[in-house]
């Protein structure tokens, strides 16, 4: 899903870009969009340890949601990855007048809407992402093959293929310490 974000938001090198959200998918984005030489990458996140990732990953800068507010109006691309019940409003307000703003989060009920005011005097483009048609996947495959895509440092715990239920156990767990769990045949 993130190959079919990034394709979509059409990022140019020296574009001031930001992700919001440094999860799985927000990480992976940042790897993908540093490919393009973006003239700015941050990256939003309240956790300082995913922001340290995100600058490892070629974030430039990174932001908690409440320092977000003094880069508002700054970005040309802002890629939301997160899903909170307000990061696709944030994501709108931190994105320049005729800015574009992709959704790639699973938003829960709640979730805070986009101002509709905001989105027409700002002459926002949004789009939403799910999923991925075939040319996301041979951009993925392609940006693995280059070595633009890292997906290890996500990788938290490794379990042999027996030990299945205890990993997904882990995972249940919803500690935020977890990342990826690998499992080996």
């Amino acid at each position: 899903m993130v190959a079919a974000a990034v394709r979509a938001g059409a990022p140019e090198p020296g574009e001031r870009v930001a992700v919001v959200g440094a999860g799985t998918l927000g990480l992976l984005a940042v790897q993908l969009l540093a490919a393009v030489s973006p003239g700015e990458l941050t990256v939003i996140d309240p956790r300082q340890d995913r922001a340290a990732l995100a600058l490892d990953f070629g974030a430039g800068d990174s932001r908690t949601p409440e320092r977000a507010g003094e880069v508002r109006g700054r970005y040309d691309l802002v890629v939301e990855t997160a899903g909170a019940p307000t990061t696709a409003a944030d994501a709108c307000l931190l994105a320049r007048r005729g800015g574009r703003v992709l959704l790639t989060g699973m938003f829960a009920p709640g979730a805070v809407g986009i101002d509709p005011v905001h989105l027409s005097l700002s002459q926002l483009t949004v789009r939403s992402v799910f999923g991925a048609p075939s040319a996301a996947w041979s951009y993925a495959v392609r940006a693995f093959t280059a070595g633009l895509l890292d997906p290890a440092p996500l990788i938290t715990h490794e379990f042999p293929l027996e030990r299945f239920a205890q990993a997904v156990a882990l995972v249940g767990a919803g500690d935020p310490a977890t990342g990826k769990v690998l499992l080996r045949p």
